[in-house]
C-alpha cells in the first residue's frame, strides 16, 4: 500500500493513504539510502509503501521509500558530513524573507537558492512583515526584488496576517506538493494559517535580545489544505550549510553565472581570477550582480568545518 508522509516525529510517521486515510506507522529495520549519509530516512514529502500487514503490535510499518524526484536538504551540524532533508518531492519551494524583525541575510537565501537549483526545484520569495516596513526596508525590497527577478525568481510582498494579502498564493500552489523554507520568526506558519483556517499552527514571537524567531515547527510537517494543495511547514533555519556540493559545479547553481561561464576562455574556469572569464567581466560590465558574485565567491571558499551560522558579509 502507497502512502505519503505528513510528518515525521523520530521512528514514527503520520502518512496519508491513496485513499486519503491518515494513520500512524513506524519503521523497522534501516532503509536504503543511496549511499546518502543522512539523520532522517525519511522526510516530509517522501512516498512511501506499507506492508500489507500490520505488526505483532497491530501497528502498520513501513517497508520501502520510493524514489525522490528531489530534496532539499542541510547540514546537519556544523562538523558533520551527515545531512538532514527538509522536505522531498517538492513541485515548487518559497524562500520566505522578512527584511525586519527578524532581517533575513542575502547570503542566506543565495545558499538556500542553490540547494534548490541543483534540483532545478522552481523558486518563488514572498517578502513577509511589508507592514513594518520603512522607507529603509521599502528601498532594500526594491533593490533585491529587482536583482531576484532579473535571474528568474519572482518576488511578492505579503502581510501573513492579512489572508487577502496570500490569497493569490492559492493559485499557485494548486495542485502541488510546496515546501515553505527560511529563518525562525519569518511567518511561515502565519501563511498557512492566513492560507487555510482550518490548520491553526502554533506561531512564535520574536527574541528582542537576538531578532531570531523562537522554533515552533520541531518537525517538518505537510498539511493537506482545503483548496488542493499540500503545505510542508519546515522549522526555523538559522544556519544553511551545504553539503556533498562539488565546488567545481558550483557557478551551475546560480543561473546568471551559469548564462555568462559561455563566455569563459577555459572549460575549467572557476570565475575568480583566470585570464578570459566571461562571469568576472559580467560582473565588471554590471550584468551581474556584484553581490551575488560575493556570495558565490564565499560559498566556493568555504571549508568543510565551517560553523555555517555567521554571515561574512
Amino acid at each position: 500500500m502507497e502512502a505519503r508522509v505528513l510528518k515525521s516525529t523520530g521512528s514514527w510517521y503520520v502518512v496519508e493513504t491513496l485513499t486519503g486515510e491518515v494513520i500512524n506507522a513506524r519503521l523497522r529495520g534501516k532503509l536504503k539510502q543511496s549511499g546518502l549519509r543522512l539523520t532522517n530516512p525519511i522526510a516530509a514529502g517522501d512516498r512511501v509503501t506499507l506492508k500489507n500487514q500490520k505488526d505483532e503490535e497491530g501497528n502498520h510499518v513501513i517497508e520501502d521509500i520510493l524514489p525522490r524526484t528531489n530534496y532539499v536538504s542541510r547540514k546537519s551540524t556544523n562538523l558533520s558530513k551527515e545531512m538532514q532533508i527538509l522536505a522531498a518531492n517538492i513541485d515548487q519551494l518559497f524562500i520566505i524573507v522578512t527584511l525586519k524583525d527578524p532581517k533575513t541575510h542575502p547570503l542566506f537565501i543565495d545558499r538556500f537558492l542553490v540547494a534548490a537549483e541543483s534540483f532545478r526545484i522552481p523558486v518563488t520569495l514572498l517578502f513577509n512583515k511589508v507592514d513594518l516596513y520603512t522607507k529603509v526596508e521599502a528601498d532594500l525590497y526594491k533593490t533585491l526584488s529587482e536583482m531576484y527577478e532579473r535571474i528568474g525568481y519572482p518576488c511578492y510582498q505579503i502581510q501573513s496576517t492579512d489572508k487577502n494579502s496570500v490569497e493569490f498564493l492559492k493559485k499557485l500552489m494548486q495542485g502541488k506538493q510546496v515546501m515553505l523554507g527560511g529563518n525562525s520568526g519569518v511567518g511561515k506558519s502565519s501563511i498557512v494559517n492566513a492560507l487555510d483556517a482550518s490548520v491553526q499552527l502554533k506561531t512564535g514571537e520574536i527574541s528582542a535580545a537576538h531578532q531570531q524567531g523562537k522554533h515552533t515547527t520541531t518537525f517538518a510537517e505537510m498539511h493537506k489544505l482545503s483548496f488542493g494543495a499540500y503545505v510542508i511547514d519546515t522549522p526555523g533555519i538559522r544556519s544553511f550549510g551545504l553539503v556533498d556540493l562539488e565546488k567545481e559545479h558550483l557557478g551551475h547553481y546560480f543561473p546568471e553565472i551559469r548564462a555568462a561561464m559561455e563566455n569563459c576562455r577555459f572549460n575549467n574556469c572557476m570565475h575568480l581570477n583566470e585570464p578570459g572569464c566571461g562571469v568576472v567581466k559580467a560582473v565588471a560590465d554590471g550584468v551581474i550582480s556584484s553581490q551575488r558574485y560575493a556570495h558565490y565567491k564565499a560559498i566556493l571558499e568555504e571549508e568543510d568545518n565551517d560553523p555555517y551560522r555567521r554571515s561574512k558579509f
